[in-house]
């Protein structure tokens, strides 16, 4: 343990930092700059805008309301008036969070006569739902 901490007070004093939760001792000490490496990286990295999507994706699911609603339609589509007793809140603050959904692609709707039912958008949404569930679940 001395020999650690000894390793660790040599790294730090690289380092001008005198919070204690410094994270100095992470960084990488290294001179050599791997082109190949960031060149391979670089082809494969993704565009902003794709990655924009992807951050907006997850900042929908990000809100426990919506999260609420993907499960519910994860198991069956339905309608505003069945979220919103399912869920114990106003039709007008379910629909709110239809709309954001949908805008987002995250689910669809079809009508029946004056009715409209939702429902997810595609296998995708179910997967990453499903996916982070079972992550959350494993223990």
């Amino acid at each position: 343990m001395n020999l650690k901490k000894s390793t660790q007070d040599n790294q730090k004093s690289n380092c001008d930092c005198t919070e204690q939760s410094c994270h100095c001792l992470n960084r990488c000490d290294c001179d050599v700059i791997h082109l190949d490496t960031v060149e391979k990286v670089k082809t494969g990295m993704l565009s902003d805008e794709t990655l924009i999507d992807i951050s907006d994706f997850y900042k929908a699911l990000s809100d426990s309301t919506r999260l609420k609603i993907i499960n519910a339609l994860n198991i069956c589509e339905m309608c505003v008036c069945d979220i919103s007793v399912l869920l114990n809140m106003t039709k007008s603050a379910i629909s709110h969070q239809l709309k954001n959904l949908k805008e987002l692609n995250l689910i669809k709707s079809r009508r029946q006569g004056k009715e409209v039912f939702y429902s997810l958008a595609d296998k995708h949404v179910k997967i990453v739902f499903e996916i982070t569930r079972e992550h959350v679940e494993e223990k």
